[in-house]
């Protein structure tokens, strides 16, 4: 059996209203579970038991089982690279690691407790700048994935930074995201943290680049050499020693990386030394924590009660069963806002694959589109689709019950707008409803008949409710895991490698010979990589630099 298979077992979902499944008192209770602090709703997907179980049946024909324990004790996943999927590790306590790395297992402890001796000097002023000033501010410089697990959880713990420290992350190449960071920051007490496995990402080295002449320039006058400035100011994290050194940077001041965490699933190395400043220490231990607890749940529990496992299973019931082609995170806290951009990397990124582990194209469709953005906010721009148009879009709404801020209106009000929208897209409004709520407002039969069906809503969208009693490290650091687990799942199923990212070589490849092209002159721009309407747009803009 593989995912072409549903088919078989869809008829009865694609015709049924999931609202009626609610006739089935105990539905409610029976459609939900709990780890790691986490609770999930998913009474609300298109779903009954009797479609449940062959999904349950096909996780475990596929090697699911074995999967999972080959993942966490470090055989070789990433079968195109040869490398291992080992990012769990950096969670685990310190007997996990020396069992399952070895030697190697020396380097990641002295790494982490190195990591954390930069931590508690920065904070505590016991290393300062190269002016004797306390460091006021962190800029992170990365993209990808040493870009976007930074970003989301520094937004995500605004109440957990410590006081004296702001964090800023750098990483979209646009020379205008450099110089609003410039108009924030004072470089005599700015900490400057390059991350790179290879130190040869073009966007982060540009970058960087730009940063060390702003810094560069703007302490010219400080009595101290550059290198000493760079020497100071600056660290790295990275695998390309000589690189990193040759840039300036003090070869005390670099954390290594290592081939088996991927960049998307890297915030719980040294990659998280940016938020690991802001949070401090004992936040950050805590965020590594919640990913453990999450880890041991995956691990542990049984397929039926295991929270990564459901999800997984619901999103490929909803996208090879039913066919629906996207997924809407909507975060209910402003803290998450970053989390859908961070979970389009993840999932996209790692699924989006139309080839086999064993390089055969696939007969079925893989990761779904993700989008979404913070709660309320969606409700007033996208969720008008979502309502109206005749497109089924699963979503997932995700809630702290507990407040982040004083205002506890405001939080109640965001509550009720998180429960009433996942309510609202399962029931939606027939056109007899439509007609008698306009009736029982005054409105005329003429008028009620030609304005119901504008406000009919299809319904029957499927959705899952994620709460936490609290946004916390620890609450955070199982979200993060679960939907880590959740896509290594659904990559299991759907036969592809999760952790490769060729579509993202091609697109640097070219973005090189672009650039090559663009340093000729005019007479000699010529390429037999790209094609004649690439090579146009080049030179209408080579062309109008020259009115510039």
């Amino acid at each position: 059996m593989d995912v072409t298979n549903l088919s078989q077992f869809t008829e009865q979902a694609l015709t049924r209203s999931i609202f009626s499944l609610f006739e089935d008192r105990t539905r409610s209770e029976n459609y939900t579970v709990s780890a790691a602090g986490l609770f999930l709703d998913y009474a609300k997907q298109n779903i009954i038991d009797s479609e449940l179980a062959p999904l349950f049946t096909l996780a475990k024909q596929t090697g699911l089982a074995e999967k999972i324990s080959a993942q966490f004790s470090g055989e070789q996943l990433n079968s195109t690279e040869q490398r291992a999927v080992l990012h769990t590790v950096l969670r685990a306590p310190d007997k996990i690691k020396v069992d399952v790395l070895g030697e190697q297992a020396e380097e990641v402890i002295n790494t982490e407790a190195k990591m954390a001796t930069i931590v508690d000097d920065i904070q505590s002023g016991k290393v300062c700048s190269v002016t004797g000033e306390k460091f006021t501010d962190i800029l992170a410089i990365g993209i990808g994935g040493s870009y976007y697990g930074v970003k989301v959880a520094l937004s995500a713990l605004v109440p957990y930074h410590q006081k004296g420290l702001k964090a800023h992350v750098l990483a979209n190449v646009d020379g205008d995201a450099a110089q609003e960071k410039f108009a924030k920051l004072n470089a005599s007490t700015t900490l400057v943290v390059v991350i790179s496995k290879t130190f040869s990402t073009q966007e982060t080295l540009l970058n960087a680049t730009i940063v060390k002449a702003w810094m560069l320039d703007a302490l010219a006058d400080s009595g101290t050499s550059p290198a000493d400035i760079i020497a100071n100011h600056w660290y790295a994290v990275s695998t390309n020693v000589k690189a990193a050194t040759e840039f300036g940077i003090d070869e005390n001041n670099i954390l290594p990386m290592w081939d088996w965490v991927g960049g998307r699933f890297s915030l719980w190395s040294a990659v998280g030394l940016p938020l690991a400043l802001i949070i401090g220490n004992t936040h950050f231990n805590a965020l590594k924590a919640g990913a453990h607890a999450m880890d041991e749940h995956f691990k542990h529990a049984d397929f039926e009660q295991n929270m990564p496992v459901i999800m997984a299973l619901l999103g490929i019931w909803n996208r090879n069963g039913l066919g629906y082609p996207s997924l809407a995170i909507l975060p209910y806290n402003h803290a998450l806002r970053a989390l859908p951009g961070y979970l389009q990397q993840t999932d996209m990124e790692s699924n989006g694959k139309s080839v086999s582990i064993d390089g055969q194209t696939l007969n079925y469709l893989t990761a779904p589109v993700v989008f979404g953005q913070e709660g309320t906010n969606g409700q007033h721009a996208f969720m008008q689709l979502m309502h109206q148009s005749a497109d089924i879009i699963p979503t997932d709404f995700i809630l702290s019950l507990a407040p982040t801020s004083k205002h506890l209106a405001n939080h109640d009000a965001l509550v009720a707008n998180c429960f009433a929208q996942s309510e609202a897209l399962m029931q939606g409004k027939t056109l007899a409803q439509a007609k008698t709520e306009l009736l029982n407002a005054g409105v005329n039969e003429a008028q009620a008949n030609r304005l119901a069906a504008h406000k009919t809503m299809k319904g029957n969208t499927p959705s899952n409710t994620l709460l936490m009693e609290r946004l916390d490290p620890h609450s955070l650091g199982a979200l993060l895991a679960l939907y880590e687990h959740k896509i290594f799942v659904q990559g299991v199923i759907w036969q592809v490698n999760s952790y490769d990212q060729w579509g993202v070589e091609l697109g640097k490849q070219l973005g090189n010979e672009v650039l090559n092209v663009m340093s000729h002159p005019m007479a000699e721009i010529e390429s037999e990589k790209l094609s004649s309407s690439s090579l146009g747009l080049i030179r209408r803009y080579k062309d109008n630099l020259n009115k510039v």
